[in-house]
């Protein structure tokens, strides 16, 4: 089934929005390794605090870490493998880090994540040599002069910029019938645990990057799906902030509504602790204005906090797979044996509208967000969707060489944000979505959070039929733009499945909370093995 129909049907739109810099990757599909293994690395599986331990002892500088990465991004990502994560290394890293560790020599020490390596995805903007393309051709060029306001965040948290990772071009926006993780400019990016399936998207290499241990933390961007799905696929943890959490000034963007970036580790800890250092409110966006002053303490883990909890089971979201179903059940057994009351919740026949809604305001929110990002960046050369799509039509063999770009023309058809459909099909998905949606479902009863799983097992790449979507939940918080947190619950003959927690507006602090109370019960985390395919 299509991308667009899994919007329309509410279930999974994978949406949203000292070294030489690396060069666009192509399409080849070569996957030998020349590594003896792609697991024997020495940072392998450290996190966060692991990591700063190591530089805190001596043991280790900034430099050395963002080193040994750079070389794990080569070798396993380019020359063995080839994952294709990270689409672009940035040359000033290693300055960078050369600096942070002289700070740190100084005795300044910025906080938790001073010196510790991140990627970024490629549709965020950064003020350094890199390119800013959404994976697309047409933008190939274009170097930003301004920091994304989260980019000024990772910088003033004194992290290591170590490059851009690849996503579904124009974060899955542009064919109904495209691959998740392949774009113009960055090629097919693979599923560390079996590299002819799918990573996911659009926030794919991001995902992968984390999973194949290329870095400790990476940013992704969703707008619907699109840091929860590969986040599960990949066995990592993946946060998807409220709406006006993180700032989404200078990212590219798909929907004023819906968009937001956020965190992925390989643990709930690394991801809030990135989480935490990036909440800041922006003037420049309007979603950000409403953070509250007490937004919340993301620190605060407690191995206990499942005790006397209540979360809400919506089990109609496991019904598309039994291995999933099954998978479930273990993750409800292990809420209950640590004190969690979980109470079944009825499929509510009230939000199923949900999708029809969200793709209009989709449309309708693309066209006016492109057309004024590229209005702010008149370096680029585009003025609007119009050209955008012309482009892509001049440039077809290499830009469309697996599909076409349907939505964009669907987009560039609306009349934006003063089409007529556009006002009441944004007021019927955030009623849908909020009031009759998940607020409803926690205040009616009294629930600190609902429960649902993530993803189904990886499919197989198919650049004939595109991708084939199984089943998720992530429609409920994209189109309300509450948050939610995946957390690795298990696998399928090696293929991970993630769970989702996800609760009303601004609770992050209990998501994470209760995620990592789950994720230290029941440690599902398991470590790519990069086996060619399924019978290998």
């Amino acid at each position: 089934m299509k991308r667009r129909h899994f919007i329309i049907n509410s279930i999974l739109a994978g949406v949203a929005i000292g070294a030489k810099a690396c060069q666009p990757v192509g399409n080849e599909t070569d996957n030998s390794s020349e590594l003896a293994s792609p697991l024997d690395f020495s940072l392998n599986e450290l996190d966060v605090r692991e990591l700063q331990g190591l530089m805190e002892k001596g043991e280790y500088s900034s430099r050395q870490i963002t080193e040994l990465y750079i070389k794990r991004i080569k070798e396993v990502d380019q020359a063995g493998p080839k994952t294709k994560a990270v689409v672009e290394l940035n040359p000033e890293a290693m300055v960078i880090a050369e600096a942070l560790d002289k700070e740190r020599r100084d005795g300044k020490v910025r906080g938790p994540l001073h010196g510790i390596p991140i990627l970024i995805k490629e549709n965020i903007d950064s003020a350094d040599q890199m390119i800013t393309s959404a994976g697309s051709l047409a933008l190939a060029g274009h170097k930003c002069s301004k920091d994304a306001f989260i980019v000024e965040k990772v910088r003033e948290a004194g992290m290591v910029l170590l490059g851009k990772t690849n996503l579904s071009e124009w974060a899955n926006f542009r064919s109904t019938n495209s691959s998740s993780g392949w774009s113009g400019r960055g090629g097919q990016t693979r599923n560390p645990y079996i590299l002819d399936r799918t990573p996911c998207g659009s926030s794919s290499g991001s995902a992968v990057a984390v999973s194949a241990n290329l870095a400790p933390l990476a940013i992704g961007t969703e707008t619907d799906g699109s840091i929860v799905c590969p986040s599960g696929i990949n066995g990592i943890v993946g946060i998807k902030p409220t709406v006006g959490l993180w700032s989404r000034s200078g990212i590219i963007p798909i929907s004023e509504s819906q968009d937001t970036a956020g965190p992925m580790g390989k643990s709930v800890k690394d991801a809030a602790l990135l989480l935490s250092a990036l909440v800041a409110k922006d003037n420049n966006d309007e979603a950000s204005k409403a953070l509250p002053e007490d937004f919340g303490v993301y620190l605060n883990f407690d191995e206990f906090a499942l005790s006397g909890s209540r979360i809400g089971y919506m089990k109609q979201y496991s019904s598309f797979d039994k291995r999933v179903a099954a998978i479930m059940d273990e993750v409800v057994a292990t809420l209950k044996e640590k004190g969690a009351d979980v109470v079944e919740i009825e499929k509510d026949e009230a939000i199923a509208g949900i999708g029809s809604n969200e793709w209009t305001v989709l449309l309708c929110e693309f066209k006016d967000g492109i057309n004024k990002y590229l209005k702010s960046h008149p370096e680029i050369g585009l003025k609007d969707l119009s050209e955008l799509i012309a482009y892509n039509k001049t440039h077809a063999e290499k830009e469309m060489p697996w599909f076409e770009q349907e939505i964009l023309i669907m987009a560039n058809e609306t009349k934006g944000l003063k089409d007529e459909k556009y006002n009441k099909a944004l007021a019927n998905a955030k009623k849908l979505s909020q009031a009759n949606g998940i607020d409803k479902l926690i205040d009616g009863n009294k629930l600190d959070a609902l429960l649902a799983p993530t993803n189904g097992p990886a499919w197989v790449i198919d650049y004939v039929n595109g991708d084939n979507f199984s089943g998720g939940s992530s429609t409920l918080a994209a189109v309300s733009g509450y948050p939610s947190v995946t957390v690795p619950a298990g696998n399928i003959l090696g293929l991970p499945i993630g769970v989702s927690f996800f609760g009303k507006a601004w609770s992050e602090s209990r998501l994470i909370q209760l995620s990592y109370a789950y994720e230290r019960a029941s440690k599902k985390r398991i470590v790519p093995e990069f086996k060619p395919s399924l019978l290998e």
